[in-house]
Parts: structure tokens; C-alpha cells; sequence
């Protein structure tokens, strides 16, 4: 290990207290006070509810709606002059994300003074950036980083979407020379030609686009199956294939550059740590002070037991290879290994004999399967309940949620978690998830039934007696993956929301600004079949609906071209009252979610190929050895580490005076430590590399200052 710059401790004491006069207690606990309402007027300022056009109920004039924007900037612009004032204004040309959110609020700020001024809206297709300010929050800053990774996916995307659209260039001038003297009309014109193939690439349109030249000759089938076959089939999947690739590389890219830039950042607060005396050694002095500041919620048993679990070599003293563990150690959570005495221990002699008898009824090994008869017991019921006529809807569902068997079940089950909470205590009982899910389905189960005997009209509660059904699932492994990869992806699957309700935003303000003006029900320019009352046999007759006259009839209208099916009729239907290049708008929007969605399939395959591989490699004594830790502390041994004697009274509370008291620490089952299981290979190369770069650059170091010595 090379040496290191000692830092004495008044000069690691003059740091701390600068930080600290920089933001102090007060200012922290302010900041995230105000983090929430940042996070509240982000998300009024995307309500466009209000703007023109606007939802008939939440119409505001342009005056108010526009000073409540100022309002709204005016609170994001201070927030955002405080955290400048405190990094400094340069990072304003430095930071790409601070330069464009300072660009996006000037131009807004303008735009909303001009319609405060002229009392009147105008073309604002900049309204479409609002979630910019949204994104920025602290609260999002998963979404952040999986916005980065769909930037870092696009290259081979792009790459598969040039091949994939010479396809479609090429099938359509073949189709338009081919078809055009078919009266096909999906081939009159060269665009017509594109339009429609680049529809079937969907198949939205098929087979109507064959049909008309399938009348004429049998062998233009040919066309459109080797299309099909050679676009959606084999391009589309092996953009799949590339994209997962991609995506793979990125993972394991991300993870190696966030390991590495920790380790970083622990040699440096190493150095800062270390003293005079103990030049390579950190005492848990200095340890104690800095967990003040990284961790101030870590109890001080805590702090001792990470310092502990970190100090392998048991000297007290820790060195850098030791300290170099600290953020993993920082995440674990401590219990006593010898658990302590029931809760009910202490309880009425006949509550505590009751409390006895259930917990070694839920002991009992049957216990799950008779909660698993129960369960199939429900089904059956509820199966038979479907069976059994009744006269209108109202008494179908009294019969299926609220009836006698219905009360029966849902007092059993209730009866179940009241045993399970009696026997182990609430805080154990609500750390299981299951645990969790069932007493929540039961009680709404409950009162779902409750509501709809007070509300008959309330059917929609039906939904809540089978659910309790989803614990049956348990039993099977694979259902059980399928169930941890959903927890693995659960942070994933709240980003790819955002991601994808950020989109929908951004066009449908799109939408709104270049289609609200157009009254698809009384345009006389479609024909009778897309006008309701017209032709009202047909299910076409309601495509009027799918407009963007607001905010919440766009995003409907969006999720249903996300669908695909019939995409293009409204496509048709806007290039009929607008102008055939509004074809366009419609196009990108579905290039944008087959790309975000390719890259939500590729994470989803790649959670669960991870996962797979975990499984395969990891028995279950190996994932305990991994998750658990355990630290034995000896109070003789803490007397001589520490000096302090109002902080050992403080620990007489957590430790035998006198004896010795084992902890043991949880790892929270997420996929940062299953990927420090899953490389344990990679990492020790990566930390080779690394530390060979770094002898490297101290070489080179040396060797310039021997030559500048040489030179003076």
C-alpha cells in the first residue's frame, strides 16, 4: 500500500466544521422539507388541465393560469439559485442537465409573461418540456439514470432502424410498381406505398392491404408474406437480440464504473481520516465522527457494529482495504443473534398460556397447507357463487363478495393473521411480504363487502375476493422467480412509468397544439363512417372520440396507437382534416414507444436471466452465508477501544456489561448485492486493473518530478 498524506485531526476538524458552516443541520432539514414541495408544484405545472385547450371542468382563464406558472417557476428558479450559489454559477456551462433546465425555465418564463400580457394562449410547444423540472427533482433520480441508459441504447437502435427502414423503402417502391394498376388503393402513390408498409409493419393493416391485389393475382401473396416474414419477424427480433445485448453491456458497464467510483471515493475519506500517529490506521474516533455526517440517523450501536464488521482483523484499528467496505457495511441492518424473549413473555399468565398455544399452532409444519386448503376451499366457493343465476348484476355480486361462505372465509383468514401477529409480534409479522399482502387483501376483501351491501351499485369491489387466490402461486418455484424478478424490477418498472407518462406528455402537448382545432364529429371533409349517427351500426362510428381536444383525451388517444391495432385509421382520419405530412406525428410517436418498449422487454429478459443464473449458482446456506453477518462483541475488548465513558454507558444499553453480545446484520436482497455475488470474478479483475492504473499514474508522477528536478 503506498503512503498516504496524513491529515492531523485539528485539520480534519477545521474541514468538518467548514462543511458545516456551508450547510448546516438546519439547512439540510429544510432542503428536504422542501423536496417534497418542489416535487408538489413540479407536478402542478404539469397540469395543462387548465390551459386552452383545457378539460371543460378545469378551465381557467389565461390570467390565472399564467400567473400560477410564474408562481411555480418563480419557486423552481429559486430552488434552483440556491443549489448554483452553492456549487457555483460556472456549473451552469459544466453540467449539460443544469444548462438546459436554466435555458427551459427563461424561455418558459417569457412565454408565460406574454400570455399573462395578451391575455390570450398561443402556439406553445415548449409546454412540452415541463418535465424537465419534473425529472430534475431528487425524488426521480431512478428515472434519471434510466433515461441514461435508453441514451446509451440508442446507437445499435438507430443502427437496426436504418436497416429496418431500407426495408421498408425498398418493399414499398416494389409494391407501388407492382400494385399501383391493381386499384389497390394502399398503391396509388409512391407515399401512399410507404404509409402502408410502414403501417404492416405492425400489421395494423393486414391483411386488408393484401386483399385488393390477392383478387387480382394469387403470387402477390409472395410479397407480403416475405415482408412480414423478413421485417417483423427476423428484423424485429434481432433488434430485440441487439438491444438486450446492449442493454446487458450497460448493466454490467454501470455497476463495474459505480464500484470503482466508490472505491475512489473511500481511499480519498480514508486519507482525510487518518492521522499523524496512525498514518495507514483509522480509529473508531474518526470512524464515529464521519458516520455523523455520511449517516447521522445510524444509531451509535450501529456505528459500532459496522466499525466492528468492517474491522476483520480485529486490532481496533482499521486499515484501507478494510475501509474500502464501508458503503456495503453501511446498508446492513443489526439484530440480536439470540432473540430475546417473546413479546408476550411478560404478559397476563392466561394471555401469555393463549399466546403460547398460537404460536406453536402457527409453528405446527401443517400450518400452510390448512391456510392452503382454506385458500382452494375460497376458490371453490367463489366458483360456484359465478355458477348460481341471480336477477340483475347487484344481487351477482352480493352473491359473489357478500354472502354467508364469503363472511366465513374472510373471517378465517382474518383469524389466521390475528394468530401469526399474536405469536411473533407486529414488527415480525409485517417484515414478511406475504405476510403483509394477505392481511391487506383480507381487510379490504372486508370492506369491500361492507360497501357493497351499504352501496349495491359498488360492483367493481368483486375484484378483492380473489386476490387473496395469488397466494396459491407460492407454492410453485417458478411462480416464486417470477415473483422476486418483479421485486427486482420493481424499481425499473416505476421509472419506465415515468419514462413513458413523460412521453406521452411531451406529445400529447404535440398533439394539442397541432390537431385541438379540429372537430372530427362535424368535419365534413371524413366520410359518414367515422361520424356517430351516421352510421352508428358500425364500431368505427366512435372514432371521433380518439381526437386530442385535451390533456387526458390525448394521453387516451396515445395509449390506444400504442396498442396498434387500428393505429392507423386515426392517422387517416387527422391526414384527412389536417394535411397528409401530419402522418408524420404519428409515425415518430411510434418509433419513440417501440424503442422505450424494446428496451423495457430487453430489462425485463435481462432481470430475469440474472435472476435465473443467480438461482442456478447460489444454494440457499450460500445466499444465508451472503446476507447475514454476524459481529460478537466482547465488553473487555470495548473498554479498550473506547475511551469515551458517557458513550460506554450509552452502550450498556445495547451490550452485557461485563459478557459478550452477538449481533447479526441483514442485507437487504436487492440487485446491487446480487451483483456483487454474480461478478465476484469481474471484481477482483476490475480491482486489479484499477490498482494497476494507479501504480501507473504514481510512476509517471515520480518520473515528472525526477525530470523537473533534473531541469532546475
Amino acid at each position: 500500500m503506498y503512503p498516504v498524506v496524513g491529515y492531523s485531526n485539528y485539520g480534519l476538524r477545521n474541514l468538518l466544521e467548514h462543511a458545516r458552516s456551508v450547510e448546516t443541520g438546519c439547512q439540510q432539514l429544510k432542503r428536504k422539507e422542501l423536496s417534497g414541495l418542489f416535487l408538489v408544484l413540479n407536478v402542478m405545472l404539469q397540469s395543462t388541465t387548465n390551459e386552452e385547450p383545457a378539460v371543460d371542468q378545469f378551465e381557467l382563464p389565461p390570467i390565472v393560469h399564467s400567473i400560477l406558472e410564474l408562481v411555480c417557476l418563480g419557486v423552481i428558479g429559486a430552488e434552483l439559485a440556491l443549489k448554483l450559489r452553492w456549487i457555483g454559477w460556472k456549473t451552469i456551462l459544466k453540467h449539460k442537465r443544469t444548462m438546459v433546465k436554466c435555458i427551459t425555465l427563461v424561455i418558459m418564463v417569457i412565454e408565460a409573461i406574454a400570455v399573462l400580457v395578451r391575455q390570450s394562449s398561443h402556439f406553445r410547444v415548449t409546454r412540452a418540456l415541463r418535465p424537465i423540472f419534473l425529472v430534475d427533482t431528487r425524488a426521480c433520480g431512478g428515472v434519471r439514470r434510466y433515461i441514461r441508459q435508453i441514451l446509451q441504447s440508442l446507437p445499435p437502435i438507430f443502427d437496426m432502424l436504418i436497416l429496418l427502414m431500407f426495408f421498408v423503402c425498398s418493399y414499398a417502391v416494389l409494391g407501388y410498381f407492382l400494385f399501383s394498376t391493381h386499384e389497390n388503393v394502399y398503391f396509388r402513390t409512391l407515399s401512399d406505398s410507404f404509409v402502408s408498409m410502414f403501417v404492416l409493419l405492425t400489421t395494423a393493416n393486414f391483411p386488408d392491404v393484401m386483399m385488393p391485389s390477392y383478387a387480382v393475382s394469387r403470387w402477390s401473396a409472395v410479397f407480403f408474406i416475405s415482408y412480414i416474414s423478413t421485417v417483423l419477424y427476423v428484423l424485429m427480433n434481432l433488434m430485440l437480440a441487439v438491444v438486450y445485448e446492449t442493454f446487458t453491456g450497460i448493466e454490467k458497464h454501470k455497476f463495474r464504473k459505480l464500484l470503482l467510483h466508490k472505491r475512489q471515493a473511500c481511499k480519498l475519506a480514508f486519507r482525510l481520516l487518518v492521522s499523524r500517529q496512525h498514518p495507514n490506521t483509522v480509529r473508531f474516533k474518526q470512524f464515529h465522527g464521519l458516520m455523523k455526517y455520511y449517516s447521522p440517523k445510524t444509531s451509535q450501536r450501529d456505528v459500532l457494529l459496522i466499525f466492528r464488521q468492517l474491522n476483520v482483523s480485529n486490532t481496533g484499528l482499521l486499515t484501507q482495504d478494510e475501509f474500502l467496505n464501508i458503503y456495503d457495511a453501511v446498508m446492513l441492518r443489526w439484530r440480536l443473534k439470540d432473540p430475546p424473549d417473546p413479546w408476550f413473555s411478560a404478559a397476563w399468565p392466561p394471555l401469555r398460556t393463549l399466546c403460547r398455544a398460537a404460536r406453536k399452532l402457527v409453528s405446527w409444519e401443517y400450518f400452510e397447507y390448512v391456510i392452503y386448503i382454506l385458500i382452494i376451499g375460497n376458490l371453490l366457493a367463489m366458483f360456484l357463487r359465478v355458477l348460481e343465476s341471480a336477477d340483475d348484476l347487484e344481487q351477482g355480486a352480493r352473491l359473489f363478495c357478500a354472502s354467508w361462505d364469503s363472511w366465513l372465509f374472510y373471517f378465517l383468514f382474518l383469524l389466521e393473521a390475528l394468530l401469526r401477529i399474536i405469536s411473533f409480534g407486529w414488527n415480525e409479522y409485517i417484515s414478511s411480504g406475504w405476510n403483509t399482502f394477505d392481511l391487506a387483501v383480507t381487510l379490504l376483501a372486508i370492506w369491500g363487502s361492507a360497501l357493497l351491501l351499504m352501496a349495491p351499485r359498488f360492483t367493481v369491489v368483486v375484484i378483492l375476493r380473489p386476490l387473496r387466490i395469488l397466494r396459491l402461486f407460492k407454492m410453485k418455484k417458478r411462480y416464486r422467480d417470477i415473483f422476486g424478478t418483479l421485486v427486482l424490477l420493481s424499481p425499473l418498472m416505476w421509472s419506465t412509468a415515468i419514462v413513458m407518462m413523460v412521453m406521452y406528455y411531451f406529445f400529447a402537448i404535440l398533439g394539442m397544439e397541432l390537431f385541438s382545432g379540429y372537430d372530427l364529429q362535424r368535419n365534413s371533409t371524413l366520410g359518414d363512417i367515422h361520424r356517430r349517427g351516421i352510421n352508428a351500426s358500425t364500431l368505427i362510428s366512435y372514432y371521433y372520440l380518439n381526437n386530442f381536444s385535451d390533456l387526458i383525451v390525448s394521453g387516451i388517444t396515445l395509449f390506444e396507437l400504442t396498442v396498434g391495432n387500428n393505429w392507423f385509421i386515426v392517422m387517416d382520419i387527422y391526414a384527412a382534416v389536417s394535411a397528409s405530412y401530419s402522418r408524420l406525428f404519428f409515425m415518430t410517436f411510434y418509433l419513440f414507444t417501440m424503442v422505450v418498449l424494446t428496451i423495457v422487454v430487453a430489462s425485463v429478459l435481462e432481470a430475469f436471466r440474472f435472476r435465473i443464473q443467480y438461482k442456478k449458482q447460489t444454494s440457499k446456506r450460500d445466499e444465508e452465508l451472503m446476507l447475514h453477518e454476524e459481529v460478537v462483541v466482547d465488553w473487555s475488548s470495548l473498554e479498550r477501544q473506547i475511551a469515551d465513558p458517557k458513550l460506554l454507558e450509552a452502550f450498556q444499553m445495547d451490550f452485557a456489561f461485563g459478557g459478550v453480545t452477538s449481533y447479526i446484520g441483514r442485507r437487504t436482497r436487492n440487485r446491487d448485492v446480487l451483483q456483487r455475488h454474480m461478478y465476484i470474478t469481474e471484481i477482483t479483475q476490475w480491482l486489479q486493473e484499477a490498482e494497476l492504473e494507479e501504480r501507473l499514474d504514481v510512476n509517471q508522477i515520480i518520473e515528472e518530478a525526477q525530470i523537473n528536478a533534473r531541469i532546475v
